[in-house]
């Protein structure tokens, strides 16, 4: 695509996020969508293209009412909507469609109409050469680049932690977040060990919502709001289903692909970024991100964010929602990154960035499967 020829007109979360027992995951699709659409003044029927995960796009359309010209429903874990972003750009810069819906919705803690559990298929690589070994349980496969991690780096527990209090300081007041009150090192080194050495104050939050993104040309947008988000470049890749086959237990490089990828076709550098959501269901998430995307070197995140180089006033704001760890996590939390980043360029987020130009949202799928980057504009090249 064309540098910045696409760009992002509504970004709109559920009308309640955190225990919405009353509606089913697709009924959060569906209000996440309305949402969107009435947040920019469109009606379902000027929907032509759309792309969801975790629910199916055919069941989706159907339920919307919706006959659409292209349809995505690529999943990919909890990265597939920045996956999404950058195939509905393509898409419409190649007149395959002109308004694209991208939908979330998860009853991740009421599960109404979820399964019940998390499911390894027997016959899956996962399946057959890891699961026979473990717990196929996120938090204990999330375990070893951790520990790698820290074995290779120094990271102590307390660098660690120290993620969850740096976020929950940007969720701290904000109504929306599930969990909005301060956080200290001892509060998240106290509370229950949920696999070593994650404490559960280290591990995603489990709740219902979801969102809604309306992405299309960037000509057509100017005519549709004054605040237009323009996707100036995108990136993705895969890496292994098995996280006890990774290359390298401290570095992603699924992350690396996609995040060089989204900065080439952005044309941008790491000085020109002024947000950045990194994808966290875990706290050595953001850590990596920031090593794997170059904004600093081998083994200096965990010290960079110690040094509030994260936080409030910090020189690189990182998750100001809180993040997974604080304002939000159904299960595929991509979404919710990409709400912050449009709020964020278009000056409505709780806790704002000031002149915030370039935001850079990047997530992972399947515990380093996958990876996506998107950097958005809120200025047209």
């Amino acid at each position: 695509m064309n540098r910045a020829s696409c760009a992002i007109v509504a970004a709109a979360e559920t009308t309640q996020l955190g225990s919405v027992p009353g509606l089913s995951a697709i009924q959060l699709h569906a209000d996440a969508a309305l949402n969107a659409c009435a947040e920019v003044g469109l009606r379902l029927s000027d929907i032509d293209g759309l792309a969801t995960a975790g629910e199916s796009p055919i069941d989706l359309c159907y339920y919307l009412g919706l006959a659409p010209r292209w349809v995505d429903g690529t999943n990919v874990g909890g990265c597939s909507f920045m996956s999404h972003v950058g195939h509905a750009a393509a898409a419409i810069a190649h007149g395959l469609c002109s308004t694209v819906l991208i939908t979330h919705g998860e009853s991740g803690r009421s599960r109404a109409g979820m399964p019940r559990f998390w499911n390894v298929p027997p016959y899956s690589l996962m399946g057959q050469f890891e699961a026979p070994f473990t717990i196929p349980f996120p938090p204990a496969l999330f375990g070893l680049p951790i520990l790698r991690y820290m074995k290779q780096y120094g990271m102590t527990h307390e660098q660690l932690a120290n993620v969850a209090v740096v976020q929950r300081e940007w969720a701290t007041g904000n109504p929306r977040a599930f969990h909005n009150k301060p956080l200290t090192l001892d509060d998240v080194l106290a509370s229950k060990l949920i696999a070593y050495p994650l404490h559960v104050r280290e591990c995603c939050l489990l709740t219902d919502g979801g969102g809604a993104l309306i992405l299309t040309s960037a000509e057509r947008a100017a005519e549709l709001t004054a605040r237009p988000v323009y996707v100036a470049g995108t990136g993705e890749s895969t890496e292994t289903p098995m996280i006890s086959q990774m290359a390298d237990f401290t570095t992603s490089a699924a992350f690396c692909v996609s995040g060089r990828s989204a900065f080439q076709a952005a044309g941008i550098g790491h000085g020109d970024v002024d947000h950045l959501m990194i994808y966290d269901a875990f706290a050595h998430l953001p850590i990596f991100g920031l090593e794997d995307l170059g904004f600093v070197g081998r083994g200096e995140a965990a010290g960079f964010i110690w040094d509030r180089k994260t936080a409030p006033g910090g020189q690189l704001p990182v998750n100001t929602n809180g993040g997974g760890l604080s304002y939000a996590h159904s299960g595929m939390y991509g979404m919710y990154a990409l709400q912050e980043s449009v709020r964020q360029l278009q000056g409505r987020a709780y806790a704002q960035v000031p002149d915030a130009r370039v935001s850079v949202c990047h997530g992972v799928g399947y515990m380093f499967g996958a990876a996506a980057t998107v950097v958005l504009s809120n200025r047209q090249p």
